[in-house]
């Protein structure tokens, strides 16, 4: 340790330097073994499939250990694209040191070219009009590169023949030829609307890339399933500037609310449970001019570690449950400021609801049924809390000083009434009492309840995180688990983009081809025009000037 410490150098711009050169072997390594695990996972699927072609299906778990393999395949190839983009920026850095690391580069199997029945469209790039060498202006042309890009459009497929024709200056013999076309990845082969319609299929319409691929087959344009996964790797990576700056505007907002979900993640002999965390910015009840956004984070627990570092550095209002992981947010004295809890009556509504469902109960009864017993508590419970939600309809958008005042004067009176309602009918019943146990989570959490009375920000639901959430529960029959820890972040990050781009009425399949198609030559301090509500302002001055 001792001889290690003395071989490094005292100067501190060697040692950033060096830091540098460290990384970017450890992004080489890092790239290596992705790699190395996506072509195992690979080998591994192939020979499933050849003794199940040698010795026929034996049985409906070999079907299933197939299908397995197939996502365990996709969420490695991935990630290895991820990794190898990573390298190669890491070894970029190291140009302006005295220690140059080669940029790590994927053995990929060679490509099939595109079918011949596919239609060529012809883009000539315009060529050179003076030789780059010495300037002259007499060229004479030897000849053309073509680059093929296989672009999709809606029930048409075609491959784009970006022609790059090539000129020779007749003064200096110096062969000048215009620079290649732009590729969304490095190295790429698809063209923004097709890698948009592979996303927005499988993120947004929750069809894994197995299936998609074999759509694709049928329409006649086979396409492999790590073909696939290598695009969605690498799109993700591109991606991940926007989904940053979606991540500071959401997470900036003056009230923010909160979910989580359930998904299964796929384990070696089981399958764990995993959680999708949702914090959704929306200030349309309150009438606020901020777009609405959503930021998804993904974790293999609900361990309360991980909401905590979600909202670090937040402060504002929180909505959510009544999770005990969020604790900690809420206590005084917290570094970043203050978070304030606003719990939602909704939730508080629901078990009194259930315990006084008469439309239940004539449905039971119509079916022959026995009906269950209607709890006079919880129905007048249910009738005082929906006076409340009758006010807040009729100042739902308005202004918070508006909300405000509309609730000092009628909501006030009502939710005190209520509370002494509960607490005298609370000291009649049981500690085991259904209905007591609604009213203990209410009374335990009074303040938390009542902030909104002082607060017209606030909101007595959280739809707006429960809307983001629930496209994943309707897909999870569809993609039926994740196949990785990788593949759950992945998930989030284009989960929040497609999510936030629906709250905003925005097409995310389109958004998301014009977004990859120009994200690359974008200037950086103008990120932010390609969210979802500046890039509908932008696609309206584009149109206008046209």
């Amino acid at each position: 340790m001792k001889a290690g410490a003395e071989a490094l150098p005292d100067d501190v711009e060697a040692l950033k330097a060096a830091l540098i050169v460290a990384r970017a072997e450890a992004a080489a390594a890092r790239a290596q073994q992705s790699d190395d695990q996506a072509l195992i996972a690979h080998l591994k699927l192939q020979i499933e499939k050849l003794n199940r072609d040698r010795y026929g299906p034996r049985s409906e778990r070999t079907a299933r250990l197939l299908d397995q393999l197939e996502l365990t395949l996709e969420e490695l190839e991935s990630a290895a694209t991820e990794d190898e983009l990573a390298a190669e920026i890491a070894a970029a850095k190291t140009k302006n040191t005295t220690t140059t690391v080669a940029s790590f580069t994927r053995m990929r199997p060679s490509r099939q070219p595109f079918p011949d029945h596919l239609p060529r469209e012809r883009v000539i790039v315009p060529g050179p009009v003076a030789c780059s060498c010495c300037g002259g202006s007499r060229l004479s042309r030897l000849g053309e590169d073509i680059t093929e890009t296989l672009e999709v459009i809606p029930k048409s497929w075609k491959v784009i023949q970006h022609v790059r024709e090539k000129f020779s200056c007749r003064d200096c013999e110096k062969i000048t030829q215009a620079p290649a076309p732009f590729h969304v990845i490095a190295r790429g082969w698809a063209g923004p609307s097709l890698l948009a319609m592979v996303l927005f299929e499988k993120f947004g319409q929750h069809q894994p890339l197995n299936r998609q691929a074999e759509r694709y087959a049928k329409e006649g344009v086979p396409i492999s399933l790590s073909t696939l996964a290598d695009q969605v790797g690498g799109c993700t990576a591109v991606l991940m500037p926007l989904f940053k700056r979606l991540e500071a505007y959401v997470l900036s907002a003056e009230r923010l609310h909160g979910d989580d979900i359930r998904v299964p993640v796929l384990a070696k002999g089981k399958t764990d449970t995993g959680r999708i965390w949702v914090y959704v910015r929306d200030d349309k009840p309150f009438g606020g001019p901020a777009p609405p956004g959503a930021v998804f984070y993904y974790s293999r627990d609900r361990a309360g570690k991980h909401p905590q570092a979600h909202l670090a550095n937040y402060t504002g209002i929180f909505q959510a449950d009544a999770y005990e992981g969020y604790g900690k947010l809420y206590e005084g004295g917290r570094a970043p400021g203050l978070i304030l809890e606003a719990a939602f009556w909704v939730h508080a509504r629901r078990p009194f609801f259930v315990m006084a469902d008469l439309a239940e109960n004539a449905r039971r009864k119509a079916q022959g049924k026995k009906p269950a017993v209607i709890s006079p508590l919880a129905l007048e419970a249910v009738r005082r809390i929906d006076e409340l939600f009758e006010i807040e309809r009729a100042i739902n958008g308005q202004s918070p000083e508006r909300r405000r005042a509309v609730r000092q004067e009628l909501s006030a009176p009502l939710v005190a009434n209520l509370e002494a309602w509960m607490r005298e009918q609370r000291a009649k019943l049981s500690r085991g009492n259904d209905v007591a146990k609604a009213m203990d989570y209410m009374l335990k959490r009074w303040t938390a309840f009542t902030r909104f009375l002082d607060d017209g920000r606030i909101c007595l639901s959280n739809n707006a995180a429960e809307r983001g959430v629930r496209g994943i529960a309707l897909g999870r029959k569809s993609w039926l688990f994740c196949g990785s820890d990788r593949g759950g972040e992945r998930a989030a990050v284009m989960y929040s983009l497609i999510v936030t781009a629906k709250m905003n009425d925005i097409d995310p399949q389109a958004w998301l081809a014009d977004v990859l198609a120009r994200i690359a030559d974008h200037p950086v301090q103008k990120l932010d025009e390609l969210l979802p509500w500046n890039w509908r302002q932008l696609s309206v001055r584009n149109r206008q000037a046209a």
